[in-house]
């Protein structure tokens, strides 16, 4: 197949993603059990049942979107050219392509969304996603916010005054995160729209390294295997093929910026490609996608995969 596969991250998710795989899917039905099994909760109801905001939790999250994506990527039964996940979603592209076994890749995203949340405590950390931010500018604008913060003690919480780039969403989207009042600094400065993300941690910023250093134990652990077809890694843009490649980028990504406007643009200069499916709940990816195609002035064919209507429609 001559297709790209794109899978969500956190911020996709929805009450009730994955009921109808579980109501009429043998193999979903075993996959959600072995799921509720393995983390020693009900994975299961948390994400038919809610509350949003227990399905908000990341350590709940990452093994919610993990668990869905999976099973309709094994549903739908199509291998693609290659693949690319949107932060969390790197983990369940590789989990498709067979880099990491199913029960290794969930417990992997449930630490990992357990050590970010611990990394810097609830109320001190921030994201915020800038509008029609100018990339050059936001760059400028957190160096010198960055440069003006050296030396200054940390919060009585030990929280250093950074802020980061942490996500390249398109042309028109930048998302800084950080220590909660360089963000806010930075934000002010930048001006224009800004939008401050209900999220409980500063994501893809330096101040996750100590969650980086405690994942990074768990994934040498962990048996990786090379690719049946090519993942382009967050940190570098880069193809992943073999095995180590895939274990090294899943270490970098935790406090580095998720660069999916350039992988955007990497996929749409692709001339193999000839479609695009998003595999997973929500439609994010695709919107993103198609509005980069947009500014190449190119046509995409884009289709979501979230249910299983979707892929008895043949799509």
């Amino acid at each position: 197949m001559d297709h790209a596969f794109l899978f969500p991250g956190q911020g996709s998710q929805a009450v009730g993603m994955g009921m109808d795989l579980f109501e009429k899917s043998e193999f979903a039905r075993k996959t959600f059990l072995q799921a509720d099994e393995i983390l020693g909760y009900r994975l299961s109801r948390i994400c038919f049942e809610g509350p949003e905001e227990e399905l908000k939790l990341t350590f709940h999250t990452q093994p919610a979107l993990l668990t869905v994506s999976y099973i309709l990527f094994t549903l739908w039964g199509r291998q693609p050219l290659l693949a690319a996940g949107h932060s969390l979603g790197e983990y369940s592209a590789l989990l498709c392509a067979g880099v990491l076994a199913y029960e290794d890749a969930l417990l992997l995203v449930h630490k990992r969304g357990r050590y970010m949340q611990e990394a810097v405590p609830v109320g001190r950390g921030a994201m915020a996603a800038l509008i029609g931010a100018d990339m050059e500018r936001v760059r400028a604008v957190v160096e010198a916010v960055n440069l003006e913060s050296e030396g200054l003690p940390a919060d009585p919480a030990g929280v250093r005054r950074v802020v980061n780039v942490a996500n390249w969403n398109s042309s028109a989207q930048v998302v800084i995160s950080g220590e909660k009042g360089a963000v806010e600094e930075a934000a002010r400065r930048l001006g224009g729209k800004v939008v401050f993300l209900p999220v409980s941690a500063p994501f893809h910023s330096e101040l996750m390294q100590p969650a980086e250093e405690r994942l990074a134990t768990d994934l040498d652990r962990a048996d990786f295997s090379d690719p049946k077809f090519p993942v382009i890694n967050n940190w570098q843009v880069r193809r992943v093929t073999r095995a180590d490649e895939a274990r090294e980028g899943l270490k970098k990504q935790v406090s580095r910026p998720v660069r999916w406007h350039e992988t955007m643009e990497a996929l749409l200069a692709d001339p193999a490609i000839s479609g695009f499916a998003e595999i997973g709940s929500g439609k994010v990816l695709a919107g993103l996608l198609k509005r980069a195609a947009r500014e190449k002035e190119r046509q995409v064919r884009v289709v979501n995969i979230e249910t299983l209507a979707d892929i008895e429609a043949g799509q």
